[in-house]
């Protein structure tokens, strides 16, 4: 059944004849929203807001337009690092009030990307159902009251945990939306822009809400979720024997990993990003490795080969396989959105790797496929880019892959990047 939002649109489209974006059909038909109680000087009640409501007034909203002109506050890890805890618990009031002020803002930036897209990809019903819940949440972050002490801090990092959960899936969905309106969507380039922005900031906003909660517990070698002592090759070992796991439920066999350099090494760093990067350039060389070989029994695969390599500004991780290499054909194509060499069919879903950024090892093998929506690379490349780092790929056709994963340190001795 499709939404009110949805009726809308199409009601308006038909009567108009054609137009742009969403946006423009639904100037002319909803109502704006009343506040008109803004300025009588009455204490204002913040109340649960109805969902019909939040659709209904989905485009003619003064809030979120007022909201989307703001620029963003982004921090440095650094400055996340070194604030620390302080005994008063203080830091939790701070943190809870930066947020307080920078989500609605990120995310009324994220809604007016929504409003830019083509009509046809913005009448999309997966889309729409994230835009919608982008909107939702934006009336449910503004209409929480000033944080000014330790109960409403409490009740903030509910809702602040609240939105997390409910916005788990957005990758999914948006790979699946795109992919539904994929044949329709002439501008490349612009659906381009708006997925790297939309999927960073979704990054930026999701370490931001995590380190807060992660600053309620107390946990040893953490500040918040920044781990003081982080290990690449712990990182690395616990996401290659998931996808060993997804390998071996999918093929039948999985080829070994073996581990070089730099591998003692710790330093401070976020390991949120890399809990989504890592295995889906882990999945990548597996799948590569096994369908090349695949009439070799697993004691023959050749290994999956990384190394970490450390220094003063950045470490790298190289992950290389003799998976026969990508060819010319598809080499300039794989960093584009739906691209996937593996081909996908109508209803899959990537759940177990490329559904959730924030998969753990413990959802199974079962959890999805070796491949899937075609998202998986050009994010990996769109977060590297957006920690300070790239992500680079060299091809031998007829032996194998190498792809490097390099990344500044956030120690503070050298530029970093902003969350």
């Amino acid at each position: 059944m499709a939404t009110i939002l949805e009726r809308g649109i199409i009601g308006s489209w038909r009567s108009a004849g054609c137009c742009e974006t969403p946006a423009r059909a639904l100037q002319s038909i909803l109502p704006t929203r009343n506040v008109a109680y803004a300025n009588s000087g009455a204490e204002v009640i913040p109340q649960a807001r109805d969902p019909s409501r939040t659709v209904q007034s989905f485009y003619n909203q003064s809030a979120i337009d007022i909201a989307a002109a703001k620029p963003s506050v982004r921090l440095t890890p650094t400055t996340i690092l070194y604030s620390g805890k302080s005994p008063d618990g203080s830091h939790l009031l701070r943190s809870a009030q930066y947020l307080h002020k920078e989500l609605p803002v990120r995310i009324a930036h994220r809604i007016a990307g929504f409003r830019s897209l083509p009509f046809i990809v913005g009448c999309n019903p997966t889309i729409l159902a994230v835009h919608e819940l982008y909107t939702r949440t934006f009336y449910l972050l503004t209409d929480f009251p000033p944080i000014t002490d330790f109960e409403a801090e409490s009740r903030y990092s509910e809702t602040v945990q609240q939105v997390l959960d409910d916005h788990k899936d957005v990758v999914t969905q948006l790979a699946a939306g795109f992919k539904e309106c994929r044949k329709h969507i002439k501008q490349e380039e612009l659906v381009k822009t708006f997925l790297d922005r939309t999927l960073t900031s979704r990054l930026g906003m999701r370490m931001l809400a995590e380190h807060h909660i992660a600053l309620r517990k107390d946990r040893p070698q953490h500040v918040g979720i920044i781990n003081t002592q982080m290990r690449p090759k712990d990182v690395i070992e616990k996401w290659a024997e998931f996808v060993r796991q997804v390998s071996l439920h999918k093929y039948g066999k999985a080829p070994a990993v073996r581990y070089n350099g730099h591998v003692n090494c710790s330093f401070p760093y976020i390991q949120l990003p890399l809990d989504y990067i890592i295995p889906e350039l882990l999945k990548n060389a597996f799948r590569a490795t096994v369908e090349y070989h695949s009439d070799s029994p697993e004691s023959s695969l050749p290994p999956v080969t990384i190394t970490v390599a450390n220094n003063d500004v950045d470490f790298i991780i190289r992950i290389s396989d003799r998976g026969g290499g990508i060819s010319h054909e598809h080499l300039g194509q794989i960093t584009q959105y739906h691209f996937s060499t593996a081909g996908y069919h109508e209803g899959q879903y990537d759940g177990g790797l490329l559904g959730n950024m924030m998969s753990q090892p413990t959802e199974g093998p079962g959890g999805g496929p070796m491949h899937g929506f075609g998202f998986g690379l050009p994010t990996s490349l769109a977060y590297a880019e957006y920690l300070g780092g790239s992500l680079t790929i060299e091809t031998l056709q007829g032996i194998g892959t190498d792809v490097y994963l390099r990344l500044r340190h956030i120690d503070g001795k050298y530029e970093s990047f902003r969350i």
